[in-house]
């Protein structure tokens, strides 16, 4: 295995839509370089990077995989990622560590909304990106539609470095940097490498002095040389586009069939020669506010972007070096929680071939196996000298299922894999709720949800079940009311006895205290479920022992965990305590809680009691031609519509839709619009519940308890 220094280390992440072309296009590159002696395909289920059997099985890129390749003594490491948006964490994680994007967009459909999804995260990153359009020979195939659609959303800091041409049949593309012409045969391959035919010499001597121009626009020396000579070389002209590239203000666009192997090789030189790596890029800060420098020389920091589970291995981590350099055999501590790790092997990952290294320098990406306490986002660093790497901040959950296991015995089995699942693509998140006594599984859409059910199936040996999860609704009310209610059992010695007067009333942030009570205590409950509860001791004259108020209190809270209408939690009221009566001999404790919890419950039935639901704000990106099919869905799912705007060519929609409303919206969302909308929603707030819909979910609630 060749050594490199960090200078000749480049990191890319190839991204883009679904069936824009990524594997295959990884694939040719590693064919090409001679990695491989025989190219895979999607349909022959043996790529490189799509090595997993549910990928074989569904031909689609669900997990972001690291290979590399050496072109001309640089070395590539190449993450291809998947091009569904429901896999968004394993794209996040991949671009986190990439030094440059190169975005593939099919050459018949230009930009769709997955390459949009794609691009708020590089651009939140400010990445060093270039455009690869793709499958260019294909008969559909429209070059300028695809290149004006980059233009149109991604503005003119997109620049064409080649353009197809097809001449006498043949497949060519124009080079404008090397103002070449590059013409293949048939099947692809090395390319005959010829002068601009004179009716493209306009074109391309155009294209070429726009690429000169915006090259030297980013350098002040080069602006003068430019000044001076009218023109700038190659050499002159790269440096320039490394420099925009860096800045994020120029993004090269390459054309490129990658199934018939033409123009992979250009690409791969490109990469070599211009675009950054990482030792080229702004320094990262890290958490404790100090610069991580990408050099061999510096202090040791590892990232960990990316982990596997694999049954016959363990725990696999992926790992970028930030600085400093790792070797086989060190001790490093994790960040987060202080702990050492020992970095016993150290791998070169292509999908799932393992080569053993002893090294790795800054800028690399590695792999290493079975750390004990380190997970995806952790940073290990050398003894003594405290290093954390920002972490990856991943999307909202978009869909939520509740899930069991089919055999009670796998209950406890499935609690765990699905920890570990969670470890591996943090964008799964699992809870179990204790008020809806259901384990809830958080993801991205129905394909990454029927991709964690095919896992625990056919590797953990898991059958599950999927429902939709029960609605958190909560109660309150919305009048004010009294109620007493006396407790009082008398057996064989001594009895129990407690009588409790209150009065309830809604309660909201600013309201002037009770009127027409001697208050004596106040205490003010911000509840864990959302809201409050503001508990008055008005007891006059002593007819309740101060001893027994927190019995009170602990009755009424006991109810409002477990509210009267639905079994939901209670918010937003407050209680005056007021009068009452004991005994001094069978007053106790639970004799109090047993008439507060009575008083307040009947009270509560008598105030006019509100079910609220929770709301979700709904954001919804969509093509302009399908908004009404969109917007008439959402009305009928209750939403309230907040406004739209434009982003690029497609518009964006805000709205409010109650989450009851929102099972099954993933599904629909692809259904209206072919796949072509996104969407993304968070937690609003809670709202009342429609009187009609109220009965409904309380009848339920009734006839669930009845069948208990």
């Amino acid at each position: 295995m060749s050594k490199f220094d960090s200078k000749h280390i480049k990191n890319v992440a190839f991204v883009g839509a679904h069936k824009s072309g990524k594997t295959t296009l990884v694939e040719t590159m590693l064919f090409e370089a001679g990695l491989i002696n025989r190219r895979g395909t999607i349909e022959g289920k043996n790529t490189v990077s799509d090595y997993h059997e549910i990928e074989k099985e569904r031909e689609m890129t669900i997990f972001a995989t690291p290979v590399h390749t050496e072109w001309r003594n640089y070395k590539i490491n190449i993450i291809d990622t998947p091009g569904s948006d429901d896999f968004i964490g394993e794209i996040a994680s991949a671009m986190r560590v990439a030094d440059t994007v190169a975005m593939v967009v099919n050459a018949q459909h230009g930009v769709e909304v997955g390459t949009e999804i794609i691009w708020n995260y590089t651009d939140r990153f400010r990445k060093p990106t270039l455009f690869v359009i793709n499958q260019i020979d294909h008969p559909k195939a429209n070059f300028d539609e695809a290149y004006q659609s980059i233009v149109t959303h991604f503005g003119k800091n997109a620049t064409l470095i080649q353009y197809p041409l097809v001449v006498d049949g043949a497949q060519c593309i124009i080079d404008v940097l090397k103002m070449r012409m590059y013409k293949f045969g048939p099947e692809g391959g090395k390319p005959e490498k010829l002068d601009i035919p004179d009716s493209e010499k306009d074109k391309a001597e155009a294209l070429h002095n726009e690429l000169v121009e915006k090259a030297a626009e980013n350098d002040e020396e080069l602006m003068e040389l430019y000044f001076d000579k009218g023109t700038l070389d190659e050499g002159e002209m790269r440096q320039g586009i490394r420099l925009g590239m860096k800045n994020h203000d120029l993004f090269p666009i390459f054309c490129v069939s990658a199934l018939k192997d033409m123009g992979s090789g250009r690409l791969m030189g490109f990469i070599d020669n211009v675009t950054p790596s990482a030792i080229d890029l702004e320094n990262e800060q890290s958490v404790e506010g100090e610069q991580i420098i990408a050099n061999p020389d510096q202090p040791t920091a590892l990232f960990v972007f990316k982990t596997l589970h694999e049954p016959n291995l363990g725990q696999i981590s992926f790992f970028k070096v930030m600085s400093g350099k790792i070797k086989t055999g060190t001790k490093l501590v994790n960040s987060r929680t202080g702990t050492d790790e020992i970095i016993n092997q150290l791998f070169i990952m292509d999908g799932n071939k393992r080569t053993p290294v002893d090294e790795f320098t800054s800028g690399d990406i590695g792999v290493t196996l079975k750390l004990k306490q380190t997970e995806t986002n952790d940073t290990l660093h050398e003894p003594g000298k405290k290093i954390t790497v920002k972490p990856i901040v991943y999307p909202e959950p978009r869909i939520r299922r509740a899930i069991k296991a089919v055999k009670t015995s796998d209950e406890e089995k499935l609690v765990e894999v699905l920890k570990k699942m969670s470890s591996q693509d943090p964008t799964i998140r699992v809870e179990y709720s204790h008020e809806l006594k259901q384990l809830i599984i958080h993801c991205q859409g129905e394909l990454h949800l029927a991709t964690i059910t095919w896992m625990l199936k056919n590797i953990h040996g898991i059958e599950v079940e999927l429902s939709q999860p029960k609605i958190s609704y909560r109660e309150t009310i919305q009048r004010a009311v009294s109620a007493n209610y006396r407790h009082k059992k008398q057996s064989g010695g001594a009895g129990q006895f407690g009588e409790v007067h209150l009065k309830i009333e809604p309660y909201y942030e600013g309201m002037p205290e009770p009127e027409g009570f001697n208050i004596r205590g106040k205490e003010e409950i911000d509840l864990e479920w959302g809201g409050k509860l503001v508990f008055y001791n008005c007891i006059v004259g002593g007819v309740i022992d101060a001893r027994y108020l927190p019995s009170i209190l602990k009755g009424i809270m006991e109810v409002m965990e477990e509210g009267p209408l639905t079994g939901s939690r209670c918010r937003d009221v407050r209680v005056m305590v007021y009068d009452g009566k004991m005994h001094s001999v069978d007053s106790n404790d639970i004799s109090f809680k047993i008439a507060g919890a009575h008083a307040f419950k009947e009270a509560f039935v008598n105030a006019n009691p509100q079910l609220l639901e929770p709301i979700m704000d709904l954001e919804v990106q969509v093509p302009e031609a399908l908004m009404g099919d969109v917007m008439t869905d959402l009305q009928a799912r209750r939403a309230i519509i907040l406004g739209m705007d434009s982003v690029g060519t497609y518009q964006r929609i805000k709205a409010k839709v109650p989450l009851a409303e929102m099972h099954g919206y993933s599904t629909a969302l692809r259904s209206l619009t072919q796949g072509r909308a996104s969407f993304s929603s968070k937690f609003a707030e809670y709202a009342p519940v429609p009187p009609n819909i109220q009965q409904e979910v309380i009848t339920a609630h009734k006839q669930e308890v009845e069948a208990e």
